[in-house]
């Protein structure tokens, strides 16, 4: 099982345009209660009712293991400017099949511009860095621009139901 490490002590995950920035509990504490920081930036629409949401978890898993761990939230930020304009993470620690569910979301003036593919490759080597065996996500039947984003990030469709079109990807074992 993961060791759970407080947030603080762990590197952001980059990307060429992107910081992933794990999430801790003050952070988390702020978004949840929609009031930023001195030194928060957050683009218009920042933190979403998912974002306040995935907050609140991160807050109850810090009350119960004393921090996310790995597995935890991340906030997208822009590295030009600081500026967050979303998150990302996983849905917990993996499962028994050693999968991880991927979950992400941008405010609406980010969105169009590969932000959520950038972030979400990233996510997914850094899933596979840990010793993941893969990844897990799912997209509304109707929203056709986070199908295409884990299309492009490398997850196929796994299949649906009358909500949902599931995608995975399974990582090939380190040599």
């Amino acid at each position: 099982m993961e060791t759970v490490r407080n947030p603080e002590t762990l590197a952001p995950v980059t990307t060429e345009r992107l910081l992933l920035h794990p999430l801790g509990a003050v952070e988390a504490g702020r978004i949840a209660a929609r009031e930023p920081g001195a030194g928060d930036r957050w683009a218009e629409g920042y933190p979403g009712d998912a974002d306040v949401a995935v907050a609140g978890r991160v807050l109850d898993r810090v009350a119960a293991q004393g921090g996310p761990g790995v597995f935890g939230a991340y906030e997208i930020r822009r590295r030009a400017d600081g500026v967050a304009v979303g998150g990302i993470g996983f849905h917990g620690p993996p499962d028994e099949e050693w999968y991880v569910t991927v979950g992400y979301g941008l405010v609406p003036g980010a969105r169009g511009r590969g932000y959520a593919t950038e972030a979400l490759r990233a996510l997914l080597a850094y899933a596979r860095e840990q010793g993941i065996a893969g990844a897990k996500g799912d997209a509304d039947l109707g929203n056709v621009a986070s199908q295409h984003v884990m299309e492009a990030a490398g997850m196929r469709y796994a299949g649906e139901d009358e909500r949902v079109r599931c995608y995975r990807v399974e990582f090939a074992p380190a040599t």
